[in-house]
């Protein structure tokens, strides 16, 4: 455990063994949550941007032939077998 000291204007340093293992940079947001007489600190897990280019490759079709994305059903692909199929 750290102890830190509290500045005049109510602010701590996260010791940089922590913030590495966390990941925690400048910029990165925490939330502060009362738990009796503690407090609870969690960092906010930023959703990256997704590109078109992250999903290539994520589901597959075994079916032969040229297929067109027109002709693609995203929920029957999800079915993980036949007995999901609606």
């Amino acid at each position: 455990m750290s102890t830190v000291t509290v500045s005049d204007k109510g602010q701590v340093v996260i010791p940089a063994a922590i913030r590495r293992r966390l990941g925690i940079a400048p910029g990165s947001k925490l939330d502060f949550e009362l738990e009796g007489d503690s407090i609870r600190v969690r960092l906010r897990k930023s959703i990256p941007p997704s590109r078109v280019e992250d999903g290539f490759g994520l589901l597959r079709c075994a079916l032969p032939g040229e297929r067109r994305l027109a002709d693609f059903d995203v929920a029957d692909a999800m079915c993980k077998d036949d007995n999901d199929r609606p």
